[in-house]
């Protein structure tokens, strides 16, 4: 059976690179990053735009889960409130699957810490830091696999949660 893996966390967690690891590590495997469909400028949150990005998001997964070449389907996202997940999974409950939902959280210092460096790099603006650090609380409350990535690296993050997948736990089957 396919294994959708949702990995959602705030900005700077590592989710993009966790994800590169298991694109890397898990075959066969294809890995969408919802910030792909989000890649617009002037970068504008409307209904509008919120409804075609999720359409996007669902319409790619959607086609990634009827592909017969790949067994994991890796996804990763902010998702920072449960009904972001309920809009994207009924849009994919025609199709059979393994779900393994997993939340990357940190303290606020090692999140500081990422996003620093991120900053430093011109890799992010610096008002992502606020941003950031005032959504890490709601990953807490979530109904996903928590993975404490403060003191570990990506690498390490990806080993964990390959463990996870190989042993059927904690996964929702659609």
């Amino acid at each position: 059976m396919k294994k959708l893996i949702i990995i959602n966390g705030t900005m700077g967690v590592g989710k993009s690179s966790v994800c590169n690891i298991l694109l890397d590590t898990l075959k066969p495997s294809v890995y969408l990053d919802g910030d792909w469909c989000w890649n617009m400028n002037p970068f504008v949150v409307s209904e509008e735009n919120k409804k075609m990005v999720i359409g996007n998001i669902t319409h790619l997964l959607n086609s990634y889960l009827n592909n017969s070449g790949y067994e994991y389907v890796i996804f990763c996202w902010v998702i920072h409130q449960e009904y972001i997940f309920e809009q994207l999974l009924e849009q994919l409950k025609d199709h059979d699957f393994e779900l393994y939902k997993i939340s990357l959280v940190c303290s606020e210092t090692a999140l500081k810490s990422r996003l620093k460096i991120d900053v430093e790099n011109g890799v992010r603006k610096v008002d992502v830091i606020d941003k950031s650090l005032k959504r890490i609380i709601l990953y807490n409350n979530m109904d996903t696999i928590k993975i404490n990535v403060s003191d570990i690296s990506s690498k390490q993050t990806a080993i964990e949660i390959i463990k996870l997948i190989e042993k059927g736990e904690t996964k929702y089957i659609y």
